[in-house]
């Protein structure tokens, strides 16, 4: 691990500590830190595992995006941990989370980020619908080849097939 990434880390142990004591003066209660880890994959940014209290973030969008990581992603997963320990199992993004994103955070409960993830992005195989060509990731795509799934476009309902 090199110094710049330990210096990015311990941002966002910072920031990750900063969010519960917000919250702790918030709803005036303390809450159980979370386990934080940087192994999370692919083009997700960061998750919430609710039943073991950990986070997860990605280490490769991360680096190339810290600012939105400290301003947005930690909250936004942190609101998640918050959010399971205050209501239980709701939904992910529901009302529950959006007030803590709103009051406790002062943000816009966003779902999704809008970073770059060429570099996260694995192979894709091209299939095709009345709309046009759409991606599949490469799971997505062993799936269909072995039978065991087909997807539909989220568009025109039809089920995508392999270019």
């Amino acid at each position: 691990m090199t110094t710049s990434t330990q210096n990015i880390d311990s941002l966002v142990i910072q920031k990750i500590e900063q969010c519960y004591l917000t919250a702790t003066d918030y709803f005036n209660c303390s809450f159980e830190r979370p386990t934080i880890r940087f192994n999370q994959r692919g083009k997700i940014a960061g998750s919430a595992r609710l039943q073991t209290n950990e986070l997860r973030f990605n280490p490769v969008l991360l680096k190339d995006n810290q600012d939105t990581f400290i301003n947005e992603v930690i909250p936004h997963e942190v609101s998640h941990l918050l959010t399971y320990s205050l209501f239980g199992r709701v939904k992910p993004h529901g009302k529950e989370w959006q007030s803590i994103m709103i009051d406790v955070f002062k943000l816009q409960p966003n779902t999704r980020h809008q970073m770059d993830v060429t570099k996260v992005t694995g192979k894709t195989f091209l299939y095709h619908c009345q709309c046009g060509p759409v991606e599949l990731s490469i799971r997505r795509h062993n799936k269909v080849v072995k039978g065991k799934q087909n997807y539909i476009c989220r568009r025109c309902k039809n089920t995508l097939r392999k270019s």
